[in-house]
């Protein structure tokens, strides 16, 4: 069964393994905890935590929860919930960012995962619209937007600017 579930300490074990082991960019994915150790992911994963509820935010930063995606239990994939917008989010990352696991793409993941992660922004965020972005390379990404009811709002030289209705 695929489900989403938000990080949490009952989980750290399967959490850190799956975040250390994501590379530190890929697809414009950012990933800040590449390699971590395990005695550090405990901290990181309070502040994660915290972040979620707005507190300890780095300047300019919105809150954000970090939702792991399932498939009973194992965890393939990441889902990153901006609350709201700010300025640089709005031109840039959007409410959502994700990324799944190399063994298991191209199985559906990203697909249902959005979906699942779709109907937590439409309880959370105050936007209208969905704001997403992906590599004008990464064409499964834009797929799988496409694929949730998204279109293509606008695109630059190397991004393309999706909308999904709220």
């Amino acid at each position: 069964m695929l489900y989403l579930k938000s990080a949490n300490f009952e989980d750290i074990e399967k959490e850190w393994q799956f975040q250390r082991d994501i590379p530190s960019e890929e697809d414009s994915f950012i990933n800040e905890y590449h390699d971590i150790g395990r005695e550090d992911f405990n901290t990181v994963l309070d502040t994660i935590i915290e972040q979620s509820r707005g507190v300890h935010l780095p300047e300019g930063y919105v809150p954000q929860t970090i939702f792991y995606l399932w498939n009973d239990n194992e965890i393939v994939g990441t889902f990153h919930l901006r609350h709201y917008l700010c300025e640089s989010l709005m031109n840039g990352a959007g409410h959502i960012g994700y990324y799944i696991a190399p063994e298991y793409r191209g199985m559906g993941y990203a697909t249902n995962g959005l979906k699942l992660i779709l109907e937590e922004a439409r309880k959370t965020i105050p936007e209208k619209e969905i704001f997403l972005r992906c590599d004008k390379d990464n064409t499964a990404s834009l797929k799988v937007m496409l694929n949730n009811k998204g279109y293509i709002h606008h695109e630059d030289e190397y991004k393309y600017y999706v909308r999904i209705a709220k």
